[in-house]
Parts: C-alpha cells; structure tokens; sequence
C-alpha cells in the first residue's frame, strides 16, 4: 500500500471507485467491530479531503454509525467479491476468521483493498430512507488492485438488459418528417438535467443563491482559490455568467472570503463548505433518487458513456478538477 496526503494522490485513490463496491466499518458502543456493505460513496471535498456514504435506516447497523465518531471506507479489489457477499448477509459474524487491523478507535481495517479511508464523522443529514454520513480523510492507502466490478467486467451486458424502446423508430419517423423525435440525445440529456435539478431547487432558493452563485459555490468545493474569470470560463457551456457580483453575493451570504492577490481568489469559508456539503448531500439524494431503475453496472454504464459524450463534444472547455 503506498500512503500519502498529496491531492493528486488522494485523487487517484478515489480514482479506484469504480462500482460503489465499498465496505465501510466501525465499532459500536461496546467496542465490538461493525460493518457494512455500501454501494453509495462519493469525494466531495480535496481540501481538506472529504468523502461521503448512506446507509439506509432500516440497516441493524444504522445506531451503531449514527453514535460513531469515526469510520472507514474500504474500496474492494477486483478478488473480494466474497467479502462484499459476507458484509452484506444478516445473522451472521462478518469478522469470523478475517484477518483484520486495527485504525482509529480500534476500527477494523481490511487488507487487500483497492483503497481505504479513515475518516472523522464530520457530518450526518438526512436523506430520505437513508442517513449521509460526511467523513473527513484522516488517513489512506490505495493501491494498483483492480477495483471490483458488477458483471465480472462485461458492462456490455448492463447496456443489452435495457428494455428496448419505440424511440429509435418514431424518432426515424420524425426525422423524415422533419420533427424532433422522443430519442433525440439533446432532448433525453436536457430533460434528464432538468427533471433532476428540480429536486435540488428548493435547497438553492432556501439559500437565496442563483444560478450563477450556485455554480461557483460548487465549483469553488471542487478547488477554491479561484478567480471569478476562472470560474466564469469553467462555466461557459451553461450561458449562465459569473460575476463580479456573484462574488460579492456569495462574501455578503458569508461563503466565501476574498484573497488579494492579481487576479484576487476566492476562498471557501467554513460556512461555506458546510453549504458545498449539504449541497452536495441533497444532489447526490436526487441522483440516487433518478438511478432507482438502474442496477449498480448500469449506473457505471451511463457515467462512461455521458464522459464520452462530454469529451466529444468538448469545444476546449477546461474540467473543473483540472489545476
């Protein structure tokens, strides 16, 4: 395992999520080791190093993380889909005979992971059926193990189980007859935003934040220290502009603090990565929401196929996570 705390290599131990496999493990009130299957866990934060997971309430385990104060993340290699079977089984002793380690509070450490992540309970907010759990990164290991993949690798397969769709011949019908049909790319990507943002809509107006200020609020979670042009450029697919006013929207609401530099950068104050977390919370509650009918496969699916999309039709546009 190779360990560091530099942001590019943190970055590319997240990098080794590739599914959702993770397990994520505890101790309880008594001491006793806990853990869990996941296939809910994202980044949300470089500096400091932020990460996020759910888990449903219903779960035997849910009091046991909801009284932790810290936990750890295992990102499975591509040999331990027995593990993630073992984790996720009820009545029975999950530790049995597993040779495990010892982290933070005594937490059970799992070797032979793609990654892992010990993390401080930062945060906890609601999200539906389920509880987000916030961790900061105290410490992690990641190494060059193939992480573990639904389908045994074949995410052809994810793509073939799609229920086929009268799309593609009432769009050919359309076309001839020059209108737009239901399977036009622009129509199902722009209805797909749209439909989702709705959810997230209330939290951005309960913040009196507009379209502008949201997109620089998340963007300067994604790295802040950026100038209002940098940011205005990373945004320049959307037709929405960022401001001088925007920044100064943002430093009255109290999000952000100006550094005096040429050009001046903007800097995330703690209310203001508090707000990029929530946020990041209640959108990641509405992606999970929107995937419902998609297996854990199909979602990588998507994702790789829209990246695609993305890098084909980029005009040079810079990506957010770039230096």
């Amino acid at each position: 395992m190779q360990q560091s705390s530099d942001s590019n290599r943190f970055r590319q131990a997240l990098g080794a999520f590739t599914t959702g496999v993770t397990i994520v493990t505890t101790v309880d009130a008594a001491g006793n080791p806990v853990g869990v299957t996941a296939n809910s866990f994202n980044s949300v934060s470089l500096a400091p190093p932020m990460v996020l997971w759910s888990l449903a309430r219903t779960s035997t385990n849910i009091g046991a993380f909801l009284a932790a104060r810290h936990f750890a993340v295992h990102i499975l290699a591509s040999d331990q889909q027995t593990l993630a079977t073992r984790f996720s089984q009820k009545g029975t002793d999950r530790f049995a005979g597993l040779r495990v380690g010892s982290g933070i509070d005594g937490i059970a450490l799992l070797d032979g992971c793609a990654a892992r992540f010990e993390c401080r309970t930062a945060f906890q907010y609601e999200g539906g059926d389920h509880v987000i759990f916030v961790g900061e990164v105290l410490n992690f290991e990641h190494c060059e193990h193939e992480p573990l993949v639904f389908k045994r690798g074949r995410f052809a397969l994810a793509v073939g189980k799609t229920p086929a769709s009268s799309g593609a011949a009432t769009s050919l019908a359309a076309a001839a007859d020059g209108a737009f049909g239901e399977d036009f790319l622009l129509y199902l990507l722009g209805r797909a935003y749209y439909q989702i943002y709705h959810r997230m809509k209330p939290e951005i107006v309960r913040r009196t934040l507009g379209d502008a200020e949201y997109l620089a609020l998340t963007l300067l979670g994604v790295r802040d220290g950026r100038s209002v042009d940098e940011l205005d450029a990373l945004v320049a697919y959307t037709g929405t502009r960022i401001t001088q006013r925007a920044a100064e929207r943002l430093t009255e609401l109290g999000y952000v603090e100006r550094e005096e530099a040429d050009p001046v950068r903007l800097l995330l104050t703690a209310a203001g990565r508090r707000a990029v977390v929530e946020l990041l919370a209640v959108a990641e509650a509405a992606s999970t929401d929107a995937e419902q009918a998609l297996d854990p496969s199909e979602s990588l699916v998507l994702r790789q196929l829209l990246a695609k999309i993305v890098e084909a039709s980029n005009p040079g546009i810079p990506h957010p996570w770039q230096a």
